[in-house]
C-alpha cells in the first residue's frame, strides 16, 4: 500500500478525469507510476552506479581484456 501526496489542482485533475471516463483515480496513478518506471527505470539505476562513485573502465580497456580490439 502506498499513500501519495498531490497538489490540490493535480488531483482536481485527476479527479475529474476519473469521473469523466469512469475509471478510478488509482487506476490513473498506476498508470502514470509504470509509465514512468519504464521510461526512466534504466537511466535512475545507471545514475545511482555513477553516484557510488566505484572504479570504472574505459569501453577500450573492457574491448581489451575480452579480446575484441579492432
Amino acid at each position: 500500500m502506498l499513500a501519495v501526496r498531490l497538489d490540490s489542482s493535480v488531483e482536481d485533475r485527476l479527479t475529474q478525469l476519473a469521473h469523466e471516463t469512469g475509471r478510478s483515480k488509482s487506476y490513473y496513478v498506476k498508470q502514470a507510476v509504470e509509465n514512468f518506471l519504464e521510461d526512466r527505470e534504466d537511466y535512475l539505476l545507471a545514475l545511482s552506479v555513477l553516484e557510488k562513485e566505484e572504479p570504472r573502465k574505459t569501453i577500450a580497456e573492457v574491448r581489451k581484456e575480452l579480446g575484441l580490439e579492432r
